[in-house]
């Protein structure tokens, strides 16, 4: 019988026992992964900086010069995800087709609605004045609804975007006001 060269059972020994150790040994337990801080320390709180970002959102619209896409910017900075692609596509028409508007939207209500446990979705009804507002095609032809009434009711959800709230989704409300 031959017996293995020395070096090659000293080799396999040792592996053996690393093997031995390795399997006796935890495994390696995951690193969690940190739970996010809540944005706010209350519902008033979330409700309040909502608010807040609708009409930042609302003056950054007013400020709007379709003629200048640079005054595009504030208002993207409030939105995201499809309702951001949504305003996107149509201040780049506006833009395309040299469309003017006169006039400002006026936020007259704010009703809270509802909100997750960690307040990173928030829901609520805004109402917009929006009876001065004029939009005119290039040669001055009015291109509002002559229907259009001079109240927009609709309901908002803001989402957290990183350490702020964003408008994420807007639908035309069925509630008659803010009321």
């Amino acid at each position: 019988m031959t017996r293995p060269h020395p070096s090659l059972a000293c080799i396999a020994a040792a592996l053996f026992a690393l093997l031995g150790l390795t399997g006796c040994s935890p495994a390696p337990q995951p690193t969690p992964s940190p739970t996010p801080t809540p944005l706010f320390a209350s519902e008033d709180e979330a409700f309040a900086a909502a608010e807040t970002t609708y009409r930042e959102y609302n003056d950054a619209l007013n400020q709007v010069d379709p003629a200048d896409p640079k005054t595009f910017e504030k208002v993207y900075e409030k939105t995201t995800g499809d309702f951001e692609d949504v305003d996107r596509k149509n201040l780049s028409v506006m833009h395309a087709e040299e469309v003017v508007i006169t006039g400002t939207n006026v936020v007259i209500g704010f009703r809270p609605l509802d909100t997750t446990p960690t307040f990173d979705e928030i829901h609520a009804r805004v109402c917009i004045d929006v009876s001065s507002v004029q939009i005119l095609d290039k040669n001055g032809a009015s291109l509002v609804d002559p229907g259009r009434t001079p109240v927009y009711v609709a309901e908002i959800t803001f989402v957290r975007e990183r350490d702020a709230l964003a408008i994420t989704h807007a639908t035309r409300s069925a509630a008659p006001s803010c009321d």
